[in-house]
C-alpha cells in the first residue's frame, strides 16, 4: 500500500503524521515543490521575517521524525493525476502509483496585474524563498510600501516598523481588516500601528509600481506616489485547484470535499486552504484560510484514509501576532452584531463577544488567552447569556 500526499504545508505534514497515528503502516510519500521539509506559514510574516526564528523552528517536525516514521519527503511537483489508473506524473520524471491520495496543495499569493509589477523590489509573501528575498531588503532607514491591510500586510508592517523602516500601508477598502474584523477592532489596530510610526492610508487603490531598473514608488489611483525602496503585496490568496481540475474533480472556490474530507473520487482526499467543505455549525459550505482548519481537516482525512471513520465539524478560528499583541478570533464578527467587551482596550488586554439577539455568534480576544479558550467553546455551542458574559465577575467556564 502506498499513500501519497501532494503538498508540504501544514495540511500535508500533519496528514502524514496523522496517518501513522491512525495505524496506517504502509508507504507514505510527501510531494512538495520546495526543497524543504513540511513547514508552517504563519511564522513567515512574523518570527522568521523578523529574524527571530531559523528554519528549524519553522519546520513542522525535524528530519528525524520523518526518518523514524518511514515517511519519504520528496522535492518534486505533482504535474498530473491519472485518477483511473491511480498514478501521478511528477516533475522529476517518475510516475508514482498510489492507493489513496491526499491533496494538500494549499494556495498561492494573489498577484496584481498592473504596470511595474515585475520590477525588482516588488515582493509577495507566501514561501520561505519569498521571505528570504524580503529579509535581504529589510534594512533600517529604508522605505517599505505594503499593499493590503489584512493580516499579512499588518504583520509585515509591524516587523518593518520594529526593524527601523519607514512603513506605509495602502488599503483600498475604507478600513484595515475590513474583511475579517469588526470596525472597533480595525480602529484599535489602526491606532496601534499609527502609534508605532506606520502610515496607514485607506481608500488607496494601487494603480502601478513606479521605477526604472528597480522599484522607486507606488502610484495610487488618485495620482499620489508613495516613495518606496521595496513593496510587499498582501491582497489575499488563490486556492491551488488546477491539479484537481485536470483530474476531473469538482471545484468551486476550492476542491469540493465532504465532511470526511473526501472528494468525488473515493480514493482522493483533500485538506487545507485548497478545499471547500461543508460546515454543519455554520450551515453552509466555505473555504477557510487558516492553520487550525488545515490541521484538523488533515487529521480527519488521514483517519478516513486509514479506514477510521471521522467527520470534520469545527467553528472557524484564526490568530495574528502584531508587535507584542496576539489577536485570536472565532466565528465571523459583524458590525450588525451587538458587541460586549470584557476588559479595557486601553490596557491592550480585552475580549469582545458578538451577539445576534441573545445568541453568541463570534468573539475576538487581544492578549486574553483565557477568555478566548472559553469563547471557542461558547461560540460553538451558541450560548445565550449576554448579561452574564458582560459581567466581569462571571467566570466564563461556568457557562460551559
Amino acid at each position: 500500500m502506498r499513500f501519497v500526499i501532494v503538498g508540504g504545508g501544514h495540511a500535508g505534514g500533519q496528514g502524514a503524521a496523522s496517518l501513522r497515528q491512525a495505524g496506517y503502516q504502509g508507504e507514505i510519500v510527501i510531494l512538495g515543490e520546495e526543497p524543504h521539509l513540511p513547514y508552517q506559514r504563519p511564522p513567515l510574516s512574523k518570527q522568521y521575517l523578523a529574524g527571530e526564528w531559523g528554519l528549524e523552528k519553522v519546520y513542522l517536525r525535524p528530519v528525524k521524525f520523518y526518518e523514524s516514521k518511514n515517511i519519504e519527503v520528496r522535492a518534486a511537483r505533482a504535474e498530473e493525476i491519472d485518477a483511473q489508473r491511480q498514478r501521478i506524473a511528477c516533475s522529476d520524471g517518475e510516475t508514482l502509483a498510489y492507493d489513496k491520495l491526499l491533496l494538500a496543495t494549499g494556495a498561492r499569493a494573489r498577484r496584481l496585474d498592473i504596470a511595474g509589477g515585475d520590477l525588482p523590489g516588488v515582493h509577495y509573501l507566501r514561501t520561505i524563498a519569498d521571505v528570504d528575498a524580503i529579509k535581504e531588503a529589510l534594512q533600517a532607514g529604508r522605505r517599505i510600501a505594503i499593499v493590503g491591510g489584512g493580516y499579512i500586510g499588518l504583520e509585515v508592517a509591524a516587523v518593518a516598523a520594529q526593524l527601523g523602516l519607514s512603513a506605509t500601508v495602502l488599503e483600498m477598502e475604507q478600513r484595515i481588516l475590513q474583511r475579517v474584523a469588526s470596525t472597533p477592532i480595525s480602529a484599535f489596530y489602526h491606532a496601534l500601528h499609527t502609534s508605532k510610526g506606520v502610515d496607514i492610508r485607506t481608500g488607496a487603490k494601487v494603480e502601478s509600481f513606479v521605477g526604472g531598473t528597480r522599484l522607486t514608488g507606488v502610484r495610487c489611483a488618485d495620482g499620489t506616489v508613495v516613495s518606496a525602496d521595496l513593496a510587499v503585496v498582501g491582497v489575499g490568496i488563490e486556492p491551488n485547484v488546477e491539479l484537481a481540475q485536470a483530474a476531473g474533480l469538482p471545484t468551486e472556490d476550492g476542491v469540493l470535499v465532504d465532511e470526511r474530507a473526501c472528494t468525488a473520487d473515493a480514493n482522493i482526499y483533500a485538506a487545507g486552504d485548497c478545499t471547500n467543505h461543508p460546515n454543519a455549525l455554520l450551515g453552509r459550505r466555505l473555504r477557510l484560510e487558516s492553520v487550525p482548519n488545515a490541521m484538523e481537516q488533515s487529521r480527519v482525512a488521514a483517519a478516513n484514509m486509514a479506514d477510521n471513520a471521522a467527520s470534520y465539524e469545527s467553528m472557524p478560528w484564526f490568530w495574528s501576532d502584531q508587535y507584542d499583541l496576539k489577536l485570536q478570533m472565532v466565528g465571523y464578527p459583524s458590525d450588525s452584531h451587538q458587541r460586549i467587551v470584557r476588559g479595557d482596550p486601553a490596557s491592550h488586554r480585552f475580549a469582545s463577544f458578538y451577539f445576534e439577539g441573545d445568541t453568541l455568534m463570534a468573539a475576538d480576544a487581544i492578549n486574553s488567552a483565557r477568555e478566548f479558550m472559553a469563547a471557542r467553546q461558547l461560540v460553538g455551542r451558541r450560548i445565550d447569556a449576554p448579561e452574564r458574559i458582560g459581567d466581569p465577575a462571571t467566570d466564563l467556564k461556568t457557562l460551559l
